[in-house]
């Protein structure tokens, strides 16, 4: 399989779900400034959407969109751990905090918050709701370690990614704890060490 990734964009999601399920994994670096890959070649020609993440798998078939990739990459992990199984109650749950990171939280963060030109009042409204976000995560991770419980599934990797631009847009996590101590937390695995690793984010 081949990952089309841009360091620190929500493709990181799908990058932590490959290695934490011991899947391997071609990586293709893009430039989303330019749509250029590092070859030089144009990104459109892969993904006319132009957004990462991109995936490629073995029959050269190509598949976008975050919660569902991560979901399907869980799927191919024989021990179970990154994703329930299907049909059950926990599975459920699952889904349905990869839903709450991607409506309430992905697309609340982009493209608001990445643009110069967002007016000063939306900017508001946006890290006001993002607040009201980072509160609820707050205090559900104020008694356990991820959000389903004392085990890491694919909704903590996008949670992860999501929450973690937060450093990178200067909004201060201070007022929220146990949130804060997730993000390191998850940061310290070392399959996610890996990743931040490979996309050049730390050093080996």
């Amino acid at each position: 399989m081949k990952l089309y990734f841009t360091p620190n964009a929500c493709s990181q999601a799908v990058h932590i779900v490959a290695r934490e399920a011991g899947l391997p994994l071609e990586l293709a670096k893009v430039d989303l400034m330019t749509h250029k890959l590092e070859d030089g070649g144009d990104y459109y020609t892969v993904n006319p959407r132009g957004y990462v993440p991109l995936l490629e798998l073995d029959d050269g078939s190509r598949h976008t969109e975050v919660s569902a990739l991560i979901q399907y990459l869980a799927d191919q992990d024989p021990s179970g751990r990154l994703m329930p199984k299907a049909g059950t109650r926990e599975r459920f749950e699952a889904q349905q905090w990869i839903t709450f990171v991607s409506s309430e939280l992905h697309k609340v963060f982009s493209p608001w918050l990445w643009h110069k030109e967002t007016a000063d009042s939306t900017v508001k409204t946006v890290k006001d709701k993002l607040a009201t976000r980072f509160a609820e995560l707050d205090r559900r991770l104020a008694t356990r370690s991820y959000l389903l419980g004392e085990e890491f599934t694919a909704a903590d990797a996008y949670c992860y990614v999501i929450v973690n631009w937060s450093h990178l847009l200067g909004i201060g996590l201070k007022g929220y704890p146990a949130l804060s101590a997730y993000l390191q937390r998850v940061a310290a695995r070392p399959k996610v060490r890996e990743v931040l690793v490979a996309e050049g984010l730390l050093k080996a």
